[in-house]
C-alpha cells in the first residue's frame, strides 16, 4: 500500500506578519497533484491542520476546499487533530465526512478503532491517535501518572489489543501527534512539556508497521518505521536549513517499509544573516539572498542609524532585525534575548529566582512548584481551546 504522509499544515498561520494563505493553497495543490502522479492509495495527515483552535474563515475555506479535492480524487484520507487544533471543532461532521472517504480521528476514545483499508495483500489497519493532553485524557485511559508516555502507552495498548484480534498478517499504521525522543525540534512548535518531560521513547509505538508522526516541523526519521513528515512550509527562521517534504511510503506485504521524500513548493527561501550592517550591504556573496525572507542580526558595537530602512534597500524582504553587538571577551554584558536563547520557561523562572535571591536558586520543592504552575497554565489553555 502506498501512503503519502504529511502533517502540520497550520492553516491560517502567518510568517512574521506575512500571510501564508497563498503558499498554503499552493502546497495543497501540490499535495493533490502528488496523490495523482504517484498513484497514492491513502493520504495521512498527522495533526495541526489549523494553527489555532478558532481559525480564521479563510483557513476554514482552504481546508474545506482541500477535503473536497481529496474526496474527488477518490483516495481515502486519514487525519488526526494536533495540539494546535480544537479536536471538538475539527471533529464536527466527522461521521458524515467519512462517507466521502475522509476519516477524521479527533476523539481519544477511538484510539483502538481503526480505519481498515485493503490492498492486494490484505487488510491494513490505520489507527488515529489525536494529540493526547495528559491531564485531559488520563481518566479515559485509566492511567495514574500524568505524562505523555503514560497516556500514549495506554492508547497503544488499545491499538495492540485490537490488532491481536484481527486476522494474522494484518498490517498496521499509527498516526500520532507527539514529541518522540530522537526528534529534532525547531522554534515554531508549541511546547507540550508535562512535569518537565516533553519527549516519549519511540518504543511506545512497538508493534506498528509504520508510525506517521506530527508535531515537529523538520522532516526526519526517528527510526525506519517512525517518521515525522515535518511542516510543508517554514514557520520560523530556525527552519532555514530544513528541506520541506512529504514522505511517500510503500508498505509491503510483509509489513516492511520503503520511504522517499517528495519536495514541497517553497514560496520564498529563508536566510539568516549576521554581521555589521555595512558588511551585509556590501558583501557580494550575499547576492543570492536578495530575494529571500531575511533575518538579520547586526553585530555593530553601536547601533547604526535606520538599520531596517538601509537593509531593505538591498534585502527588500527583511522580516526580522536582531542586535548582538560585538563586545570584548572579558565583558559579561549580553542582551536579554541572548540570555534567554535556548532556555525554556522553567529555566527562565529558576534563573529569576536566583537573581532576586542574590544567586541562591530554587530547591527541589520550589522547582516542583514552578513546574506544576507551568503545567497548570498549559492545561488551562488546553481546556479553554477544547471548550472553544
Amino acid at each position: 500500500m502506498r501512503m503519502l504522509h504529511t502533517s502540520d499544515w497550520h492553516l491560517g498561520r502567518s510568517f512574521h506578519r506575512v500571510s501564508l494563505l497563498e503558499a498554503q493553497a499552493a502546497f495543497l495543490d501540490h499535495l493533490v497533484a502528488a496523490v495523482r502522479e504517484h498513484d497514492v492509495d491513502v493520504v495521512l495527515v498527522a495533526g495541526d491542520i489549523y494553527d489555532r483552535a478558532v481559525p480564521p474563515l479563510a483557513a476554514v475555506e482552504l481546508f474545506d476546499t482541500a477535503l473536497h479535492r481529496l474526496a474527488g480524487a477518490g483516495v481515502p484520507t486519514v487525519m488526526i487533530s494536533g495540539n494546535h487544533d480544537s479536536a471538538r471543532r475539527l471533529g464536527v461532521g466527522a461521521g458524515l465526512i467519512e462517507r466521502a472517504g475522509i476519516h477524521l480521528r479527533t476523539d481519544p476514545a477511538g484510539a483502538g478503532t481503526p480505519v481498515v483499508l485493503a490492498d492486494a495483500h490484505g487488510d491494513v489497519a490505520f489507527y488515529g491517535l489525536p494529540y493526547l493532553e495528559p491531564a485531559l485524557v488520563r481518566d479515559e485511559f485509566g492511567v495514574e501518572k500524568t505524562g505523555h508516555e503514560a497516556v500514549l502507552t495506554a492508547a497503544m495498548d488499545r491499538v495492540r489489543a485490537d490488532l491481536a484480534r484481527r486476522a494474522p498478517g494484518t498490517r498496521s499504521v499509527v498516526l500520532a501527534h507527539a514529541f518522540v525522543a530522537g526528534g529534532e525540534p525547531s522554534d515554531s512548535e508549541r511546547d507540550i512539556t508535562v512535569g518537565g518531560v516533553a519527549a516519549v521513547p519511540a518504543g511506545v509505538f512497538d508493534g506498528a508497521d509504520y508510525v506517521a508522526l506530527g508535531h515537529l516541523h523538520g522532516s526526519q526519521a526517528v527510526t525506519g518505521r517512525v517518521r515525522y513528515s515535518g511542516s510543508p512550509l517554514a514557520y520560523s527562521f530556525s527552519e532555514a536549513g530544513h528541506r520541506k517534504t512529504m514522505w511517500l511510503v510503500d508498505l509491503d506485504a510483509d509489513g516492511s517499509v520503503r520511504a522517499e521524500r517528495l519536495d514541497c513548493p517553497v514560496p520564498r527561501p529563508l536566510a539568516r544573516l549576521s554581521g555589521r550592517l555595512d558588511e551585509l550591504l556590501a558583501d557580494p556573496a550575499l547576492t543570492r539572498h536578495e530575494d529571500s525572507w531575511v533575518e538579520a542580526t547586526l553585530t555593530d558595537p553601536v547601533r547604526p542609524a535606520e538599520p531596517m530602512a538601509r537593509l531593505t534597500e538591498r534585502f527588500p524582504h527583511t522580516l526580522s532585525l536582531l542586535f548582538a553587538p560585538e563586545r570584548p571577551d572579558d565583558e559579561p554584558l549580553a542582551s536579554y534575548a541572548q540570555r534567554l536563547r535556548d532556555r525554556d520557561d522553567q529555566q527562565i523562572a529558576e534563573d529569576f529566582v536566583a537573581h532576586v535571591r542574590g544567586g541562591a536558586g530554587p530547591d527541589d520543592r520550589e522547582r516542583a512548584a514552578l513546574r506544576h504552575a507551568f503545567d497548570d497554565v498549559r492545561v488551562d489553555m488546553a481546556r479553554r481551546e477544547v471548550a472553544g
